[in-house]
């Protein structure tokens, strides 16, 4: 995960804007499959879009949020606490495979108690703490924003800006997924069709949760 972070960074570098290559290191690295994505698919595939985009907004948030503490130093002190680093990457794992058993549980009630039981709040709750759980984007804060900053620090004013970019290109491309995967959800209305794709969802989260922990070992 580190050696790929370099090599977007290092690629957009060859830009002569900083900006451009910011915004280009930014889409490539969302572009690929990591945590928030598969729980999006999943979620916009099972339960629809408005519930996919409720669970974005959350990711939105957690993103900003994240990259506030990143830069004002609190990333560093937990990548150079191997406690503090090993208790987020077993978190992030577990959290995922408890949404991998909620997917397969979920998957074989009805359809109308399926969908009223989950709030739009609930989704929200959960890709907010998807995201923080997530260190494919502490380490991006951490590992490539430092190489867009003028000085050994950020100011106020480039963490804003950085961060303001980051979290508009990962929300789009979110969007994106959930729009693409909310076209399956009139598929999946059937109960074989729903336990079938319960199973296969929950299936994808456990890999991501497996890839996860082991990409995120030091």
């Amino acid at each position: 995960m580190d050696r790929f972070l370099e090599l977007a960074a290092g690629y957009a570098a060859t830009f002569q804007s900083p900006l451009i290559a910011f915004v280009l290191t930014s889409l490539i690295i969302e572009m690929t499959p990591g945590p928030n994505i598969a729980y999006l698919a999943v979620l916009g595939a099972s339960r629809g879009r408005l519930a996919g985009f409720s669970a974005v907004l959350g990711i939105g948030l957690g993103l900003a949020l994240l990259g506030v503490a990143a830069g004002l130093g609190a990333g560093s002190l937990i990548l150079d606490n191997h406690v503090a680093y090993e208790t987020l990457r077993w978190a992030g794992a577990i959290y995922l495979c408890w949404l991998a058993y909620d997917s397969w549980k979920d998957a074989r009630r009805p359809v109308q108690t399926a969908s009223g039981s989950q709030s739009l709040f609930v989704q929200f709750r959960r890709g907010f703490i998807t995201n923080l759980l997530n260190p494919k984007a502490a380490l991006f804060y951490i590992a490539v924003v430092p190489e867009f900053i003028n000085g050994p620090s950020p100011s106020l004013h480039e963490l804003a800006i950085l961060v303001s970019i980051y979290v508009a290109i990962a929300t789009l491309v979110h969007g994106l997924v959930v729009l693409l995967a909310g076209t399956f959800q009139s598929f999946l209305a059937t109960p074989q069709r729903r336990e079938m794709a319960g199973n296969a969802f929950a299936v994808i989260l456990l890999v991501v949760a497996v890839w996860l922990f082991v990409s995120g070992s030091r």
